[in-house]
């Protein structure tokens, strides 16, 4: 299905802000205005665009640890996610989650997760409560080769099957479980064949390229709002930096770093679109100086934005019932 100059427009900017964010909070790390830990998601720029293109506010994602590119695809503003990464009030969670726990209920966030194979069974409830109120929606778990592996993502695989939940699985296979080869730790060699085993649908696209992530993520959502069952899809990615910002990744020759940044879904994107004159170059770039502007601001705004304020310290930590 051909998109329109307005969706092709719309899924540039939301790339190109998952990428200017991403290269912000990188200097900001540098810099040290970001507390704890980054983990960016440069290089998968499509997969999240692709996966969440077609998703509403009442759709629900459960993330990761590299769950920015996923909130921003969402429609998590990006100042309030700046103010959040930073620890400031203002920010999505009142500073409290910080870069690997943002959440916004508002978009269907539900949350990224600093633990590995922590969204699946989160996403499964969710899509069993979607399936019991008769919604139409869906859920969306996303997760990596290194927690395809986790038994939370297992259980939850065959839960969905089980209570033929409307879910989908998204595993975005960067060939990277933190610091360690998925060639070595991943004993099923392709993760779609894997989760196929569990009595679901599963596809296998290429993750740089936004197109087929679109494309592979609409069959996806036609089978699970048609009422069945869950669905996976696998989108084979290219992880541009380490594990967190600052990762010196001895573990990856010279070579293969270098290869990775061959499969940048951004520029495939904009030759695709320019060359096959689907969008002209100037109408292009107009939309990232825009999107650099706007994401600058952000970042400058929550720099200089206050801390929260000390008697907030003990709210909206536990909610009791």
């Amino acid at each position: 299905m051909q998109l329109n100059r307005d969706e092709l427009k719309r899924a540039w900017r939301t790339m190109l802000t998952i990428r200017a964010f991403e290269e912000r909070v990188e200097k900001e790390f540098a810099d040290g205005t970001i507390p704890g830990f980054a983990h960016v998601y440069l290089g998968q720029e499509a997969s999240g665009t692709g996966v969440c293109f077609d998703l509403t506010d009442d759709d629900q994602i459960g993330s990761t640890h590299r769950g920015h590119g996923h909130c921003i695809a969402k429609g998590c503003e990006v100042e309030g996610m700046f103010l959040e990464i930073m620890g400031k009030a203002g920010g999505i969670c009142g500073g409290k989650g910080g870069s690997m726990h943002i959440a916004d209920m508002d978009k269907g966030m539900l949350g990224a997760n600093a633990i590995v194979g922590g969204s699946p069974p989160i996403a499964v409830g969710a899509a069993l409560t979607q399936k019991l109120r008769r919604t139409g929606h869906v859920a969306v778990a996303f997760t990596g080769d290194g927690a395809s592996n986790q038994g939370t993502t297992l259980e939850a695989m065959n839960m969905a099957v089980v209570l033929k939940v409307p879910m989908i699985f998204v595993f975005e296979n960067n060939g990277y479980g933190e610091f360690t080869s998925a060639e070595y730790s991943v004993g099923a060699k392709s993760l779609s064949e894997r989760a196929a085993a569990f009595g679901m649908p599963a596809a296998s696209v290429d993750g740089g390229d936004f197109f087929a992530v679109h494309a592979g993520m609409r069959e996806a959502l036609e089978h699970v709002r048609d009422g069945n069952g869950p669905y996976a899809l696998e989108t084979r990615c290219s992880r541009f930096l380490g594990h967190f910002v600052g990762d010196p990744q001895k573990y990856r020759g010279s070579e293969e770093l270098a290869a990775a940044r061959t499969n940048d879904p951004v520029l495939r994107f904009r030759d695709r679109v320019s060359e096959a004159a689907l969008l002209a170059i100037e109408e292009l770039n107009a939309i990232e100086t825009e999107v650099r502007a706007r994401v600058d601001a952000a970042a400058a705004a929550a720099r200089a934005a206050a801390l929260p304020d000390l008697a907030t310290l003990e709210t909206d930590v536990y909610v009791k019932y």
